[in-house]
């Protein structure tokens, strides 16, 4: 993690570990020591100053060729090991437009025999064009290419990853633009992409490792016999002592936000720390366009711009009804593209902490090269609280609440009141807690964010701007509970890891509802490949559309999907190693009678 004195991106006191990161950190300056030594087969687009420093190289055209390579990278002061794309971290940017067929070769340069992939995250492709070892394809061995090769019906933001291994905490992503045919219905004089990573010096797969064996390494800032008392002083004895039985009965602690946090992480702003101060470049007077990107493994953001307002044009490249926030918080994997009017100041400061307030990313939005302007503090580190969770023991019982696994349903979704569980949950280990009663609580924006004088978006805020494409009531219902086992750092559906699980089945053509239940105390960012899941209201009305949807803790939140992809597709959360761990599900579309 880089944290910074009042000279540069402000922090907090942490252990001596963050100091020695800090330090690493301003010595290294820019960071990233990668060498773009493979220039790609595609034109790189130029533009005109003030333009972002040292910004990801960026390649146009429907005909794209990527290597993907071994490269020694350097965040903190070490020379490390990464997988790139094209020598650089992040990969490059690919700009295309919608209408056009794209065709992207790419090559394995990796020794050995380490398979690789790219997935395109949240653009709708043939499923053997979808990049997932095992489901599309078999991968792309060293010395192999692999032509991918689909026509873009969408427009908006996306991003691209490995879905092969670890690869992806290595370095193995990139930005997607596709630029629609159709004017946008809003106006803007320049763009940048902002894309959220988090880094470890660490082997991937070691980190993974450490997960299982100590799950709670990160944690390190575990309540104390002070705020026992301050609890008391607050609270009173009786409420005081009920709480802390219950965090020790569930083996949890209300601290415990993420599972890899800033004491593990260096966070970056398209491959920079914050030292290294990515700039964008503005005049006064203009309309810039963000696009936000959260390419992390494991780190959710809250983003703000201190001093302008963020005016959220679409979500997860999809054009919604402009609403004009303060802050967001971006969910792994989800993208949201903001306009900001800076005025008034030379600089203002790109801030994106991650939610457990251990570290941040940051850059300058500058109309000069060079300038910086103040960065604020991480704010104070949020308490979980019972209702966080969807534990409400004390209206509605301390017993499970079993029903048979009622996988369809064919009546409107009930997403308010007590929670039924199915029975694969039982004496599962992976479940080491359940929701007792869960709601979709779409305008609550989230622990960290509730006490806020300012605007901070929320799901409830996000209407698509053309309506529900579709127009169909559901057919059917299938409910999923996302489950997890903390101390064994095991995660599921319904209990059942992912190797021991049965494809889901859709119908071709058909609309039905997938009803979420988190019953973890973690933050869950849903992904479903091929197809859109459209999100209801907690009236079952359609929403807004999204490829990646996060599912809060003890929240039930139901989505709308047109089964409109044959194919095998992977259905997962998109925190890496709790799709690792077992949290992730194939679903298979055919023809009905098949």
């Amino acid at each position: 993690m880089t944290l910074f004195s009042s000279a540069g991106c402000g922090g907090a006191a942490l252990p001596d570990v963050s100091r020695r990161r800090f330090v690493q950190g301003l010595a290294q300056g820019l960071g990233l020591s990668v060498g773009l030594s493979v220039a790609g087969r595609a034109s790189a687009a130029t533009a005109t100053f003030p333009r972002a420093s040292h910004a990801p190289q960026m390649l146009t055209g429907p005909d794209l060729a990527l290597d993907i390579g071994a490269t020694r990278v350097n965040f903190t002061g070490r020379d490390r090991p990464a997988i790139t794309v094209n020598g650089g971290l992040p990969g490059p940017t690919l700009r295309w437009r919608q209408g056009d067929t794209v065709t992207v070769r790419v090559t394995n340069r990796l020794s050995g025999h380490v398979q690789t992939s790219l997935h395109w995250h949240g653009i709708q492709l043939p499923a053997n064009m979808d990049g997932v070892p095992g489901m599309s394809f078999d991968g792309i061995y060293p010395g192999q290419a692999y032509l991918y090769r689909f026509h873009l019906r969408q427009a908006g933001t996306y991003w691209y990853h490995s879905h092969s291994l670890h690869q992806e905490q290595a370095g193995l992503y990139g930005a997607i633009i596709v630029d629609p045919v159709a004017p946008a219905p809003y106006r803007y004089d320049r763009e940048h992409v902002v894309l959220l990573s988090d880094w470890t010096d660490l082997d991937p797969a070691a980190l993974y490792s450490r997960l299982k064996k100590m799950p709670s390494y990160d944690n390190m800032f575990r309540r104390t016999v002070g705020d026992f008392l301050s609890d008391i002083r607050n609270y009173g004895w009786d409420a005081t002592v009920a709480d802390r039985k219950m965090w020790g009965r569930m083996r949890m602690t209300p601290t415990d936000l993420s599972d890899v946090n800033g004491l593990t992480y260096t966070y970056l702003m398209n491959g920079h720390t914050p030292a290294a101060n990515w700039e964008a470049g503005f005049r006064q007077g203009e309309r810039v366009l963000l696009r936000l990107i959260n390419a992390a493994n494991m780190s959710y953001f809250d983003f703000r711009i201190p001093g302008l307002k963020l005016t959220v044009v679409a979500a997860d490249g999809q054009y919604v009804h402009p609403v004009t926030v303060d802050e967001l918080r971006i969910g792994v994997a989800e993208t949201y593209d903001v306009i900001v009017e800076p005025v008034g100041q030379d600089a203002f400061t790109l801030f994106a902490q991650d939610m457990g307030r251990t570290g941040f990313a940051c850059g300058t939005l500058t109309s000069r090269p060079g300038l910086r302007a103040e960065v604020p503090p991480l704010d104070p580190r949020p308490i979980l609280a019972m209702k966080d969770m969807g534990m409400d023991h004390a209206a509605h019982g301390k017993r499970d609440r079993y029903a048979g696994f009622v996988a369809e349903r064919r009546d409107a979704p009930v997403l308010k009141g007590p929670v039924s569980h199915p029975r694969t949950e039982r004496n599962s280990t992976y479940v080491d807690m359940q929701a007792m009663v869960a709601q979709p609580r779409l305008s609550d924006p989230g622990v960290g964010l509730r006490d806020r004088e300012t605007k901070v978006l929320t799901y409830a805020d996000l209407h698509s701007l053309d309506g529900d494409p579709d127009g169909r009531d559901p057919g059917r219902t299938i409910e999923l509970h996302l489950t997890g086992n903390m101390e064994r750092f095991a995660w599921a559906f319904d209990g059942v890891p992912f190797m021991d699980a049965r494809p889901l089945r859709f119908n071709y053509g058909e609309r039905l509802r997938v009803v979420l239940v988190n019953d973890t105390m973690m933050h869950h960012p849903v992904h479903l490949h091929g197809m859109w899941s459209d999100l209801e209201d907690d009236r079952g009305a359609f929403q807004v559309r999204k490829h990646t949807v996060d599912i809060a803790p003890g929240s039930r939140r139901s989505c709308r999907v047109t089964a409109d992809a044959l194919g095998r597709w992977a259905y997962h959360c998109h925190l890496l190693y709790h799709m690792d761990g077992g949290m992730m599900r194939e679903v298979v579309v055919e023809e009905a009678g098949r």
